[in-house]
């Protein structure tokens, strides 16, 4: 890849693994700037049950992409793809390093290559009729039709599912990729056994909910965020949502929810592992090393 490039750093990596405080801390030593690569973190109210940073955490680091949309409304990762490189080019333009962090790999793909996503537009006629079908048909759909999308797609996400199913519809299988990368990244992956994995899930949702977790879920519903919309942002929202209208009880849900948390985190796993270029590091001593060759 040619050196004449924009210089950047990707930190990576499934849920809960500690991306954010590691990149942190690279960019206190390299003068960096923190882009978030979360397809839930850039939704205002959406704090706890996305593990965002807080101001405290960020430790004077400036941080990008977070809180830019209402969760009220969708928001693509063609919109995410835009506000990226504009973050990009801003952090750059100030002689700062740009720094992507986070666990949303077709986010990270967005902005990363150039025009990554086709342009598929609305189809209203074919999402209403989406519409009337369960989770589980829709990813049937998916996966006759595009099997790629559908092995890392959240498969209880309705929303998500229909916008597939349409994209695929339209072109014949996911957006293409461009792999003519914009920039010159160095992808660095943080990652542990699965078991650890599970462990480190389950102590960080229990947590979560000792500081308040149900009572963020309770306050946006009382803001106008309806619950139909909580079960598309998934995961914590959705399971939550559910233990508020009785559908589960406090034990099921955080139950159920472990659970998800985890197979999401595997899901993750596979769509980095398709990923060569990435440099999976043991610790942050690691990860220094690989910076100061690369940069």
């Amino acid at each position: 890849m040619s050196t004449k490039l924009p210089k950047i750093i990707v930190i990576l990596g499934p849920t809960a693994t500690g991306k954010s405080d590691f990149a942190v801390d690279l960019a206190k030593q390299f003068g960096g700037e923190i882009i978030s690569a979360d397809s839930r973190q850039v939704y205002k109210g959406l704090d706890l049950g996305t593990g965002k940073i807080t101001k405290r955490e960020m430790r004077g680091v400036p941080h990008h992409l977070l809180d830019v949309a209402s969760a009220n409304r969708v928001f693509t990762a063609s919109d995410y793809a835009r506000l990226a490189k504009h973050a990009i080019s801003k952090i750059a333009g100030k002689g700062k390093l740009p720094i992507i962090c986070g666990g949303t790999g077709f986010y990270i793909v967005a902005a990363l290559e150039r025009q990554s996503l086709a342009p598929v537009p609305p189809n209203t006629a074919l999402r209403k009729k989406l519409t009337k079908k369960s989770a589980s048909k829709l990813f049937s759909i998916l996966k006759k039709i595009d099997p790629e999308r559908a092995r890392t797609i959240d498969a209880k996400n309705s929303h998500r599912l229909i916008r597939a199913i349409e994209i695929a519809k339209a072109i014949g299988k996911s957006p293409a990729r461009n792999r003519e990368e914009e920039y010159d990244a160095l992808k660095i992956g943080l990652n542990f056994p699965l078991e650890t994995l599970k462990r480190r899930i389950d102590l960080r949702l229990k947590k979560r909910l000792r500081l308040g977790l149900i009572k963020e879920v309770e306050h946006l519903h009382e803001k106008g965020l309806s619950f139909k919309r909580m079960e598309a942002l998934g995961l914590e929202y959705r399971y939550i949502s559910r233990f508020l209208r009785g559908i589960l009880t406090r034990k099921q849900m955080e139950e159920e929810l472990s659970r998800e948390i985890f197979k999401f985190a595997k899901r993750q796993n596979t769509w980095f592992k398709k990923d060569n270029s990435i440099h999976w590091v043991k610790n942050i001593k690691e990860a220094k090393i690989l910076i100061k060759k690369f940069l």
